[in-house]
């Protein structure tokens, strides 16, 4: 009888494992089926002139394929525009996220922090049209013009409680010992907090800003209210400026641009794989 039940766990047992490995590799098809079809299409549009050449014009690219020449120009404008709007959200997004974040999770039971934390799954959850539309509202119209500077305002709301929420999680995990030795050894919270907690959680911290940087890489709709695109290079932050999103975009609405369309999602594809690989590599290392 005892041999009976142990032979039908087993049978569970496995049944059980290959239903996951079954469920796994369904999820797994459709991810490495995108992943494959980018990759045969694009690489061969991957060139130096590809990133450093800005989207080329609709007359050029006629010209090329009467003569039977590869599409020329790149997605320079598209490489540039986005960095630049990346980089100032960022700048504002992390110290911003990380006091919020820290200040939930040092007021978990506080009441207005209660109502924060509301807020921050609310405002992650909010569709990033509507962010875009607020932020032409804001923004846009006040300063009567697109810019790069309404855009990466768009990108910042979007980082904003990805990056609360991830530093919030972290603080909570960590052993309460290590804030009550702090505070044992003389030091005062905000002390302890920056010296010992903060880099007890940072690879936490840092995995969660880079997975909102990778969120928000890709992001089109807020852009097309904000930033509108620009077809040739620019830094000037008060101006309309491109982004990669926005291009792939423009390249799919132009029938002579659709093939650009497979080199610029491989690089997004390819930057958001290095970021990942980056952040897991990283808080690897931090936390040996």
């Amino acid at each position: 009888m005892d041999k009976l039940k142990i032979r039908n766990r087993l049978a569970k047992d496995k049944a059980l494992l290959w239903t996951v490995c079954l469920l796994a590799t369904l999820t797994a098809v459709p991810l490495f089926a995108i992943l494959g079809e980018v990759f045969i299409r694009g690489y061969n549009q991957l060139s130096w002139s590809f990133f450093t050449e800005p989207t080329p014009t609709a007359y050029r690219v006629m010209k090329a394929i009467e003569a039977g020449t590869p599409i020329p120009g790149g997605i320079a404008n598209g490489i540039i525009g986005t960095m630049l709007m990346l980089g100032m959200a960022v700048i504002f997004a992390i110290p911003i996220g990380i006091l919020c974040g820290v200040f939930l999770a040092e007021n978990a039971k506080n009441r207005y922090a209660q109502i924060v934390s509301y807020l921050t799954d609310l405002l992650q959850g909010t569709p990033s049209v509507i962010i875009g539309i607020v932020t032409y509202i804001w923004v846009v119209v006040p300063m009567k013009g697109y810019s790069a500077i309404a855009g990466s305002i768009a990108l910042f709301i979007m980082m904003l409680p990805l990056i609360i929420r991830s530093t919030e999680e972290t603080l909570k995990i960590l052993p309460s010992s290590l804030k009550e030795a702090g505070l044992a050894l003389g030091g005062n919270r905000a002390r302890v907090m920056l010296k010992v907690q903060i880099p007890a959680a940072f690879g936490g911290i840092f995995t969660g800003v880079l997975l909102a940087i990778s969120r928000v890489i890709g992001e089109t709709a807020p852009l097309m209210f904000t930033a509108l695109g620009c077809s040739f290079v620019r830094f000037s932050i008060d101006k309309p400026i491109s982004a990669v999103p926005l291009l792939i975009w423009e390249f799919f609405n132009d029938p002579y641009l659709q093939e650009l369309i497979w080199g610029a999602s491989l690089f997004l594809l390819l930057f958001v794989l290095i970021l990942n690989l980056t952040a897991k590599y990283l808080a690897k290392k931090w936390n040996q």
